[in-house]
Parts: C-alpha cells; structure tokens; sequence
C-alpha cells in the first residue's frame, strides 16, 4: 500500500507538472474551457463561413473594430471610413418663420426624409439617431431620442444619443457617429434639429432652474447671452486691439454669403456703417452683430464609405473630431480673449484628420455673435492669437475674398432656430459636394466646422473633405 500510495503520489505530481507546462504554453480562456488560441481560432472560422470578420479582425485603415461583427468582401475587411451623404435644411419665409402647418415634429420628419431620399436610403436603413433640443423652448425635451425613434417609425436603433451641449451639440453628434460607425456599432446614422423659436416665441428665462438663469449675474443686469459675449469682445479689444469695425467685418461678410442664398432671412446688402450705426444692444455689440431669432431644423446623414458607393450622392469624408467644455457661466470662463475650448477640440480633429489648419480651404464657424467667430478663428490656428482682426480686415472672408467662411450666411444673417451647429455640417457638405449653387467656391478640397454651445462654454470641431487621402 504504501508502495502503491507513493506511485500514485509521483504520477499525480507528473501530471499536475504536465499540465502546469500546457496552461504556460496555451493560456486558458477565463470560463476555463478551452485554450483562448483554440477559441481564437474557431471563433474565426465561424465568422468566415457565416461571412463575417472576427470581432477582433482589423478594418482597412488597421484599427480594432471590436464592437461587433463586420462584414467582409472576399478576404478583405470592407471600409466603415464614415462619411456624409445626404443633407437638408427647412424651408422658412418671412425672415425665417416656420412656413405655415409645420410642427416641429414635422420640420424634423421632412428634413430627415428629404436628407435620406437625396441619398437614396429611407428610414428603414437608419439604425443610429442623434437628436438635441434646445432646453426651455418649445418643442419635445428631455427625452428626444425617444420621441423621434416612435415619431419617424425607427425600428430599435443600434445606437442614440441626446447630448446637449447647446449649439455644438450636433458637431459633436457627428463625431460621435464617426466613432460608432467606425466601430462597427451601427451603419446609417441620422442628426435631427427642429426648432419652432420665433413663432412661438418662447425665449422666457422665468421657471428655468437657479442654477442655470445665472441669477446673480442677471440681477446686477448683465442680459444673457449678449452680455456674456460682450464681456468677451471688450477683452479681446482691451488685449488685442481689436475694434467695432473689426467685427463689423465680420457681420457685413456674412450679409453678403446670405445674398447668394435663397433660404437666408435676410439677404439685403449691409455696410460697416449700417453695422457701426445699428442699434446698440451690449456694448460693444450693436444689432448686427447679433444672430438672428427664427425658426428653422436640419438634418445630416453619414453612413460607411462602402455602402456609400451604392448611394446617389458624392461621399463626403468625416476624418476628424474633437470636444472640449469648460464652463457654463462665463466668469468661470479661464480667459475671455482665448477660447481654449475651440483651440483643444480643434487640436483633436486636425490630429485625427491628418490635416492641419494650413490644409483647410473653408471654414464653418458658429456665429452666435461677431465675437464668436473672431475668437473661434483664432483659436482653430487660422491665424494666430490676437491676429484676427487683420485675418478678417478688406471683406478677405466675403465672396470673391481669400478664405471663405460662413457661406450660407451663418447664424448672423441666413437663421438661427437657438441652436445652430448642425447647419455647419450641411453647409460644408454642399461646398465640398460643389452643389451650393451661386454661392459656390470653386477648388475646395478640406473644411474645418467648430460649433460653439452655451456663454463660448462647449466646442466640437469636425474636419471634412471631399478626399479620403
């Protein structure tokens, strides 16, 4: 016995040793069923006979798709390089009221049907929704994502998102969609905005949260958002020497790109007088150099580059993004003359891109206010910091001018529904696309978009091109 007890000790030691030995060489798999190098490889081959990749295969460009299964064409991993392919903007009449019967519920529905149709999709393709609401106006709120899924009859989306940031919320909605296409998440994504502002004429800040009315600054008389924005461009023009004209410049530019645009509100001609000497709101800020208050919604539709090669439109590449915040009110804003929100976003997105500002042959930037566009420009290293108000000086940004910016008229004179980022997107689109029709640039190839949201609280910047490499 004692023989025998010893044997069997030895041989069970061998073979605890054995198997100690095979574990170090094939890692087990954490059920501890099979080696991770033999589910590996089974995993694989299952997918390539169902035809699809493994959930660790790479796409083209090399990255993990990892989220979910991919299909494949042959042997090669198929492109998901996100990119855009249909766009729409709302219809509006008399200075950028909604036209007659339009809810914003139907606003939203008709730009996403037209933006769709133009591609040649419908709904029944879109498995991705980004949707945002202006918060303290009328229309849906908080649940969106929600209300539009049952409104336009989207079966049970992939992937949603309801960000609100203000009005560069839907920059950033694009690069979020970039992210979940490319991961293989979703395939057909739609960005929706509707707003009903100037004809329900809902703007009150009464009711609203004491968190967010600003209210010690409201008491003291500081208006919002005019105020905030003022403080900003008599900083700029305290360090920089900056002036009125200098944002004159910029609001008489804009005027001009909204002649050629047969949607804009107002398309008389402007000059830097009529600017200088238009009704002072905050000073330094005078009428013009205000955004507008209409009604209006639009739509954005990106999907993959190689299920855009079936589609009816010219595929415009999303090749970069990027996001920052920084406050909600603005004396919490680090420096007034710098926006460093647009300045980190925009780092991100050239990087992504490959392509810095020197590359870019348009620029789309939210105009809430003259100041915004000055400050933005600056920050997304078109011209040095402080240098804006030579950048823009002789109608360089106008038609006919060196660099064009805002060419649909922008939130200063084409609309402005509360939140205006998402017509950024469609508008470089339409340039890039070369379908702007009188207002277009000719020999573009790359577009930088940045929204702003909130008192210059919240940046998204995207760069587009009508070239993948």
């Amino acid at each position: 016995m004692l023989v025998f007890g010893a044997s069997h000790a030895r041989s069970r030691d061998e073979n605890n040793e054995n198997r100690k030995q095979k574990r170090r060489a094939h890692p087990v798999s954490p059920r501890g069923r099979r080696p991770i190098r033999t589910c590996f490889r089974r995993s694989c081959q299952r997918s390539r006979h169902e035809g699809r990749t493994s959930r660790l295969d790479t796409d083209a460009a090399g990255g993990l798709l990892g989220l979910r299964n991919c299909p494949r064409r042959g042997n090669v991993a198929v492109s998901r390089q996100p990119v855009i392919v249909g766009v729409s903007d709302a219809p509006t009449h008399e200075r950028g009221r909604a036209l007659p019967g339009t809810h914003v519920l139907n606003m939203q529905r008709d730009c996403a049907n037209e933006a769709l149709a133009e591609a040649g999709l419908t709904m029944a393709d879109v498995d991705g929704l980004a949707v945002a609401g202006m918060w303290g106006m009328p229309g849906p709120g908080a649940m969106q994502p929600n209300l539009l899924t049952e409104y336009l009859g989207i079966r049970f989306p992939k992937w949603l998102d309801g960000t609100n940031v203000g009005g560069s919320a839907f920059v950033l909605h694009a690069g979020h969609a970039y992210e979940m296409i490319k991961a293989g998440v979703c395939d057909t994504v739609l960005i929706l905005y509707g707003s009903m502002q100037k004809s329900q004429a809902a703007r009150s800040l009464g009711g609203r949260p004491a968190l967010f009315s600003n209210q010690w600054d409201m008491v003291s008389g500081l208006p919002s958002p005019a105020g905030a924005y003022a403080m900003a461009a008599n900083r700029h023009m305290h360090d920089y020497g900056s002036t009125r004209e200098t944002l004159a410049e910029i609001a008489v530019a804009t005027r001009a790109w909204a002649g050629l645009n047969p949607k804009a509100a107002f398309r008389d001609p402007m000059s830097i007088d009529d600017v200088l000497g238009a009704a002072p709101i905050v000073d330094p800020l005078g009428r013009y150099d205000c955004c507008l208050v209409t009604d209006g919604g639009g739509a954005v539709v990106m999907t993959t580059e190689e299920r855009a090669r079936d589609l009816k439109t010219k595929p415009i590449y999303v090749l970069g993004h990027g996001e920052s915040a920084s406050h909600v009110n603005i004396n919490y804003m680090p420096n007034m003359a710098h926006l460093e929100v647009a300045e980190h976003a925009s780092k991100r997105a050239y990087a992504q891109a490959g392509r810095g500002p020197d590359a870019m042959d348009m620029a789309m930037i939210y105009d809430s206010f003259t100041i915004t566009v000055l400050l933005t420009m600056e920050a997304l290293g078109l011209c040095g910091i402080g240098e804006g108000k030579d950048f823009v000086k002789g109608q360089r940004t106008a038609p006919g001018g060196e660099f064009p910016m805002n060419t649909n008229g922008g939130g200063l004179s084409y609309c402005h529904p509360g939140m205006y980022g998402i017509f950024l997107l469609i508008e470089a689109t339409r340039q890039l696309r070369g379908d702007a029709g009188e207002r277009q640039v000719q020999g573009l190839t790359n577009a930088v978009c940045h929204g702003t949201g909130g008192v210059l609280s919240s940046g998204a910047t995207v760069v587009l091109s009508n070239t993948r490499d």
